[in-house]
């Protein structure tokens, strides 16, 4: 049953096509968009998406774009009040405050497709990484991770979750601008080289991979996503 079907019973008809076709999940909470033509009615449908989902505790309505350095979002709660949860993909948990840090729950295939290619021994590096759903995943391979993120939160949540999926002593975390950090790597008189990289790019920021290219060796892996799924490979 689509969205617009479950809320039948709070929108009308003729407003219907004003509802989103689907929302978005993260542990036990629900993220939806709310067009201001439903402004009057968001609490009815707040309440309707908790009655029908059992696993949902929180309704956000998101109120604007990703924004800043921390890649978070503005959130209206419209059910429920706590935006902490735990969110399960594969195996894995990631526990972590919706409206503090980035998370995007679409790209947990992803994040499993690019660990699958990770070898153990190898040296990875993460920047944007989060709360560790890239970083742990390759680490869980036998990878062993540099973890660059520029969210004090972000980085204490990636400890706790590595913690949690045993991991904790394959990833060094690191409080940084990642820009700043791989340019210092890239000028640094020792050499540094990175069997893989995985670069969960914000948008618009593609320029990272110039400053990622040459710390990873040659014959060794880029990934660059949601920009860019593909594996990129140095000859």
């Amino acid at each position: 049953m689509s969205l617009r079907d479950e809320l039948s019973d709070v929108v009308s008809d003729e407003r219907r096509d004003l509802v989103p076709t689907r929302l978005s999940l993260v542990g036990d909470v629900a993220i939806i968009s709310i067009p201001p033509e439903l402004e009057g009615q968001k609490r009815e449908i707040g309440d309707a998406i908790i009655s029908g989902h059992k696993n949902v505790r929180t309704v956000l309505r998101k109120i604007s774009k990703l924004e800043g350095e921390r890649r978070v979002a503005s959130f209206e709660v419209l059910a429920g009040c706590c935006t902490a949860t735990i969110h399960r993909e594969f195996g894995f948990v990631y526990s972590l405050d919706v409206a503090r840090v980035f998370f995007n729950p679409r790209l947990g295939s992803e994040r499993m497709r690019v660990a699958s290619k990770a070898l153990p021994g190898e040296r990875a590096i993460v920047p944007f990484a989060g709360v560790g759903p890239f970083a742990i995943p390759l680490a869980a391979a036998g990878a062993r991770v540099l973890a660059l993120e520029i969210s004090p939160e972000a980085c204490g949540w990636l400890a706790e979750n590595a913690r949690q999926n045993r991991v904790g002593k394959k990833i060094d975390i690191v409080n940084c601008d990642a820009f700043a950090l791989c340019r210092c790597l890239k000028k640094s008189g020792t050499k540094v080289e990175f069997d893989r990289a995985v670069v969960p790019t914000p948008y618009g920021r593609d320029d990272i991979l110039g400053l990622i290219s040459p710390i990873v060796r040659p014959g060794g892996a880029i990934h660059s996503t949601p920009s860019r799924s593909a594996i990129r490979s140095r000859a």
